[in-house]
């Protein structure tokens, strides 16, 4: 990696401020998707952040099917700001085309990350509170049961263990290997 001694710290700025964007537009896409209720108020929270840069982009790229393409759209043109930014901080400099195609399996990895999260977030809250219900617990409820319902119906009876987060876990981890190494590769191959 190119630079100075304060390479590093502005990378790792760059993708804190760049990724906790990104994080919200996917969870905003996710929690569409998985049609969660957005009279929470951490949803509320998620759109009114979202909305600047979301509502202009809805004007030239419409939904399909039911998707919000526009906000895939946007989490991917973040985390190309965010690639070119690191490019060039790192003296790789100014390639936006590199930029736009390493930003796919960011985008990749980071949507299954949230997945990944919210199965374990809601892992050790069953632990600690069981039963217990805020507006964090609710969306969290509503991203991963959508994943986690088809596996707990095909899982044995265990006594009252619910082991499918643990399946859905594992299952996310292997997809992320065989999705985003042969992505970067391809990219790489690329450029």
């Amino acid at each position: 990696m190119g630079g100075g001694y304060l390479t590093q710290p502005a990378v790792f700025l760059v993708q804190v401020l760049f990724g906790l964007y990104a994080t919200l537009v996917v969870l905003r896409f996710l929690l569409q998707l998985m049609r969660a209720d957005f009279y929470n108020p951490l949803s509320q929270l998620i759109v009114k952040v979202t909305r600047p840069l979301l509502n202009p982009l809805r004007r030239v790229i419409p939904g399909v099917s039911g998707i919000d393409m526009a906000s895939l759209v946007l989490a991917w043109l973040v985390i190309s700001v965010e690639q070119l930014a690191i490019l060039g901080l790192a003296g790789a400099g100014f390639k936006p085309a590199a930029a736009c195609l390493l930003a796919i399996p960011e985008l990749i990895s980071l949507v299954i990350n949230i997945f990944l999260f919210a199965i374990l977030i809601q892992v050790i809250l069953s632990w600690i509170n069981p039963g217990s219900y805020n507006p964090v617990v609710g969306l969290i409820h509503s991203l991963t049961e959508p994943v986690l319902a088809p596996v707990r119906r095909r899982m044995p009876d265990m006594g009252g263990l619910d082991l499918s987060p643990m399946v859905v876990m594992v299952g996310l981890v292997v997809l992320e290997m065989l999705l985003v190494p042969p992505v970067k590769d391809l990219i790489g191959q690329m450029l």
